[in-house]
């Protein structure tokens, strides 16, 4: 009885040095053209989302259960949403909470979550670097004409390249081929066509505790530096075992929390929901024949 009793106590110490011998492996390195393609399917996203993607990335444990939980919660919007997302009590890192409005960016961070961990790998490694990737794909796709200002984004011409949302409020998440715009069209190829900004989400006051308000998510690209909820993100390689990003309005429950049972319905998004997302098409009008608990 006497070895029984030592039994937890020897399986949590393995735990913790298994965990802590993972921690202490040597950062990766990612070459430039590594990097390029690593960033190429988010680079032309407007900054703030793209701050928020790379963020969220460096939590990828975290993507699959919250991107079943925003397809599952798709048809909340607004209060009702942010309300829904603290009521839940969910156990995610507040930066990957603060992508639930956008279930299809979810929905392809887990698609590809190997590709989805590099990403966050590259991050916590090699942020400037990160950074630069972008900046060198967006200069790229603008100067084959590809990436220009519109109706729904605007581009800023340098020393750095910015991607702002004309209405600060609504979010658009662009939908374009990487094997495209960061090549020479071929002769008679419509440029203008090739970025999709037709789905976007609506961001209000009501997230503003992820950082969801005017200037709380963004760059500063000259000092290599992001900005979440308005503190510099300041997750590394080196600290990201005990790293916490400020989020003074979000509650955070430790690990092993029991949450509450469900209190919302529960509609998972139709094919052709998730299709228009992917393609850059507005989302069809959505009717529910059928609801569960």
């Amino acid at each position: 009885m006497q070895k029984l009793r030592h039994v937890p106590t020897a399986l949590a110490i393995l735990a913790a040095m298994v965990s802590a011998a993972a921690f202490a492996q040597a950062p990766p390195s990612f070459a430039p053209q590594q990097l390029d393609q690593l960033v190429a399917r988010i680079a032309l996203y407007p900054d703030a989302l793209l701050a928020q993607v790379l963020a969220a990335a460096t939590y990828a444990n975290d993507i699959p259960a919250a991107a079943q939980w925003a397809d599952e919660h798709h048809y909340l919007a607004g209060q009702a949403l942010a309300g829904a997302i603290q009521g839940d009590q969910l156990p995610w890192d507040p930066s990957v909470q603060a992508l639930l409005p956008f279930p299809s960016v979810l929905e392809m961070m887990n698609a590809d979550i190997n590709w989805t961990r590099q990403l966050g790998d590259a991050f916590l490694a090699q942020q400037q670097d990160v950074m630069d990737a972008v900046q060198r794909q967006r200069a790229i796709a603008r100067r084959y004409g590809y990436l220009r200002s519109g109706g729904e984004v605007i581009v800023g011409g340098g020393p750095y390249i910015t991607i702002l949302p004309v209405n600060p409020a609504y979010i658009v998440v662009p939908y374009y081929d990487p094997a495209i715009v960061f090549f020479a069209p071929r002769p008679g190829f419509v440029v203008g066509g090739a970025i999709r900004f037709g789905f976007g989400v609506t961001i209000g006051g009501f997230f503003a505790p992820w950082g969801w308000v005017a200037g709380g998510i963004r760059f500063d690209w000259g000092a290599h530096a992001v900005f979440v909820n308005n503190v510099r993100w300041g997750r590394t390689w080196v600290n990201r075992a005990a790293y916490v990003h400020p989020y003074a309005g979000v509650r955070r429950f430790p690990a092993g929390y029991v949450r509450p049972a469900e209190a919302h319905a529960v509609h998972v998004r139709s094919q052709e929901e998730r299709m228009a997302a992917r393609q850059g098409r507005p989302v069809p009008r959505e009717v529910h024949r059928e609801e569960r608990r």
